[in-house]
């Protein structure tokens, strides 16, 4: 399936916007490229980095389930060659191969800035990641890493633009549902902060519940 269902199109937009935070792009420290399927993550990263927006690029991830048929080399990995690729000087990226989830992303993020003399310096991160991911990662950031500044970043491409590009609906679909439980079920565990999530988003999220796309969903409690 490469294309959304028009039943769930609706429902499927209204998470896709509420996952997003809208922020614009502007200067900072150090972009954060979080590892996963999308190799737009490192697409992105690429042309933020050629227009100024950071002078240092971290990639981080290993590798899940999902990923490592695709990036045998590791998430992480394979982002930097595509960058380089794209012609992001190899000096300007750092990668932090390790990290198997978000909250690692950033803690061994930070790990590795420290170890190259950098953390000091650094008040200001773009954490660049799938369109869906943006807010659990935006929470997550500002837990573990309550002093710095935070700005959201993906490959800008409209909904239908993403599932062509992804070339699998329902995963995405099911990416979408999992990261909106997150929500609320990360702050619950201590894991993130607390966001609101209006009453349309909850009433999306359950009839996609509902209609069986589970596949990424976590045990809440």
């Amino acid at each position: 399936m490469t294309t959304l269902p028009a039943e769930f199109r609706s429902d499927v937009g209204t998470l896709w916007d509420y996952n997003q935070m809208h922020h614009t792009p502007r200067p900072v420290d150090v972009g954060i490229g979080l590892g996963g399927h999308d190799i737009g993550v490192a697409t992105y990263a690429a042309e933020l980095h050629h227009a100024g927006m950071f002078p240092l690029i971290v990639f981080t991830g290993a590798n899940a389930p999902t990923t490592v048929e695709r990036f045998p080399r590791g998430e992480a990995n394979h982002f930097r060659e595509h960058a380089i690729g794209l012609g992001v000087p190899a000096e300007a990226i750092l990668v932090e191969p390790k990290a198997t989830n978000t909250g690692d992303n950033i803690d061994f993020s930070r790990v590795l800035l420290d170890e190259h003399g950098l953390l000091g310096s650094i008040s200001s991160v773009m954490l660049i990641s799938r369109p869906y991911q943006q807010r659990r990662s935006y929470a997550i950031c500002r837990k573990r890493w309550p002093g710095v500044d935070v700005t959201c970043g993906s490959l800008p491409l409209a909904l239908d633009d993403y599932v062509a590009s992804i070339c699998d609906a329902e995963r995405v679909m099911n990416m979408l549902v999992g990261d909106t439980q997150r929500v609320w079920v990360y702050p619950a565990k201590g894991w993130a902060i607390a966001q609101d999530v209006p009453a349309e988003v909850t009433a999306a999220y359950q009839r996609l519940v509902e209609a069986g796309f589970t596949r990424r969903l976590v045990t809440e409690g």
